[in-house]
């Protein structure tokens, strides 16, 4: 199918809806405007269409696509929503805003994340909210561009980066011109007892939820502490690919430091068994996530002793682009490193809950350095 070019100067809104809603119909991927930038979008609920769409976005290295929908009751189709989730839907919905709530599993493969979560947004946009309620489902709405591609504010900002192949996958463009450079949604996730922001946009994430570079979470199970460990790679993933990331672990024996190691190791897709390298100090894994390779270090430091011992394991040359360093008893050296300029550093303090058997609690404190 040859791509439909459609503007929004020619044609009325009812005119355009109805084209865009029987592309919809038929599986077809749909280039439209929004609040923030052009989006790309398919019926969520049509697996070849998904497919499609994961095909048309090229490299997305594991990442969920979002949802658009016309009312939380519309999104409680489809999410479990827990009160943070209300009160944000009640606060900033319709919105530049995306909310991270429990998959239903009522969408196709490939729009949840790994960890069952979907980004849910209600479009502070007519065009798009008559496009769901007139196709009685939602739509995906990703930004329309190529993966890591400059933000579409324009159908040539689109255009310009896709090849042959991506723009053989578009069946309808519709053209509002060019858009205000706004910045994308905020994402915040409310999957867990504090809500985290995931995206910074237009909405500060002090506004949203109280929480900027450091939070607290708590986690009941070994699997809930290893997801805790794979959203914090997936969030950070463009730092990873680039620079490296660094995650300094801190507490008690026994209170689950290496436990999240091994679901920083099972986010990167490695099958090896993950001990802690008490008597090695480091142990080196190669991964290959999607597109991406790159190498896991593990530490455990609990042995040193002094600025000399912490020089010759070389930390800092550790980090570099596709690198995830990841140092156990991180408080032991953390006062005698000089990581690279730029480098992201996350910092994870776990706790035990006296009163609540298994219960842990994790601060996360995130810097640039």
């Amino acid at each position: 199918m040859s791509t439909k070019m459609v503007s929004t100067s020619q044609l009325s809104e009812s005119q355009v809806v109805t084209e865009a809603v029987a592309c919809l119909q038929a599986g077809g991927l749909v280039i439209f405007p929004t609040e923030t930038t052009y989006g790309a979008g398919v019926d969520a609920t049509n697996p070849e269409a998904v497919a499609k769409l994961l095909a048309y976005k090229a490299r997305r290295e594991g990442k969920p696509l979002s949802i658009a929908v016309t009312s939380e009751a519309m999104a409680a189709e489809y999410v479990e929503l827990n009160d943070s989730a209300r009160r944000l839907y009640a606060r900033f919905l319709p919105g530049p805003v995306t909310v991270v709530s429990k998959s239903k599993e009522k969408v196709a493969p490939g729009v949840a994340s790994e960890f069952g979560t979907v980004g849910v947004r209600i479009p502070a946009y007519d065009l798009v909210l008559k496009m769901v309620a007139a196709l009685g489902r939602p739509i995906t709405a990703t930004s329309a561009n190529a993966s890591d591609a400059k933000r579409p504010y324009s159908i040539t900002d689109i255009f310009d980066h896709l090849s042959a192949k991506q723009k053989s996958l578009i069946d309808l463009v519709i053209d509002a011109g060019q858009l205000p450079p706004n910045p994308p949604s905020t994402v915040i996730d409310t999957t867990h007892d504090t809500p985290v922001t995931f995206r910074q946009g237009e909405v500060r994430a002090a506004e949203a939820t109280a929480v900027s570079g450091s939070w607290e979470l708590s986690s009941g199970s070994e699997s809930e502490t290893k997801a805790i460990a794979g959203k914090l790679l997936l969030k950070h993933w463009n730092q990873v690919r680039e620079r490296g990331l660094v995650i300094g672990l801190s507490g008690s024996l026994g209170v689950g430091k290496t436990i999240f190691s091994k679901g920083v190791a099972e986010f990167l897709q490695i099958t090896d068994e993950i001990t802690s390298p008490t008597y090695t100090y480091i142990e080196e894994y190669s991964y290959q996530r999607h597109q991406t390779a790159g190498t896991f270090y593990h530490l455990d430091v609990w042995k040193v002793e002094s600025a000399e011992v912490a020089d010759r394991l070389g930390i800092p040359s550790l980090t570099r682009a596709g690198s995830v360093v990841v140092i156990e008893w991180w408080d032991q050296v953390k006062n005698w490193l000089t990581l690279p300029n730029q480098t992201t550093l996350i910092e994870v303090t776990i706790t035990d809950t006296p009163d609540k058997n298994d219960q842990r609690k994790l601060q996360i404190v995130e810097n640039v350095l």
